[in-house]
């Protein structure tokens, strides 16, 4: 694991949106396609404006993402597949192929549905956060690091419904559903390169336990550091707890 650290979420951005079409490119040149995991949240608005602006064929890129409420309605402002829609696939050419999570449906059979598709596309680079709970997509500690299943149905702990109020998605805690679909922790590892953004202060503790304890599913998002080619970019409020 690597860690950068910079003066503002917006420089974080840059540099993280970079690495992560340079990544992409890459692979496009290896194997001729590109596979990749794309979170939501603000953490990640500064990384995927920069990633849009890039030049990337991007007919030769499928795109899964990380998670996604079980209930909430497509046109919910909090729905992670309008935030995709509007954020990312309208604003790039026309994808090779974009696998959203479908929490409408029959959760047990989109999970079974998606896991079969995302066996069939090695990850070239996921793009995620960290919580601040330190969870990894909408894996709550203690965390399920043992799971092969790619997607799997989680419970949402009050901490995670509570950041998810605070950043403006729901009006009352009361709102924010109590279950999702999330991808796993060991499908998020598989990934062959992974690119944390994580900006903000009230991560700082959060990162703090991820980077600096021992990995533990107490601290969900601390599996990066296992992860020989995962880069966590911070700006230097989300650092600004970190002993060296």
């Amino acid at each position: 694991m690597k860690i950068e650290i910079y003066n503002t979420p917006g420089e974080l951005g840059i540099a993280a949106g970079k690495n992560a079409a340079r990544l992409i490119h890459k692979a496009i040149e290896t194997n001729g396609t590109a596979n990749i995991i794309l979170a939501t949240g603000t953490s990640q608005f500064d990384t995927l404006n920069q990633l849009i602006s890039e030049d990337i064929d991007w007919s030769k890129v499928t795109m899964f993402h990380l998670d996604e409420y079980i209930g909430l309605g497509v046109t919910h402002p909090a729905s992670f597949r309008k935030y995709l829609q509007e954020r990312f696939i309208s604003k790039v050419p026309l994808l090779k192929a974009a696998h959203l999570i479908n929490g409408e449906t029959d959760p047990q059979q989109e999970c079974e549905r998606l896991g079969a598709l995302i066996m069939q596309h090695p990850i070239d680079v996921a793009l995620i956060g960290i919580g601040e709970n330190g969870h990894l997509a909408f894996n709550d500690p203690p965390a399920n690091f043992e799971t092969a299943a790619p997607y799997l149905i989680v419970e949402l702990d009050e901490a995670c419904r509570r950041q998810q109020m605070g950043e403006g998605w729901f009006k009352t805690i009361d709102e924010v559903p109590l279950k999702a679909i999330s991808m796993s922790v060991r499908q998020i590892i598989k990934s062959g390169h992974i690119i944390c953004s994580v900006p903000d202060k009230r991560k700082a503790i959060a990162v703090k336990n991820c980077l600096e304890h021992q990995v533990s599913n107490l601290y969900p998002a601390s599996i990066l550091q296992e992860h020989k080619n995962s880069t966590v970019y911070l700006d230097k409020d989300a650092a600004s707890l970190l002993s060296h």
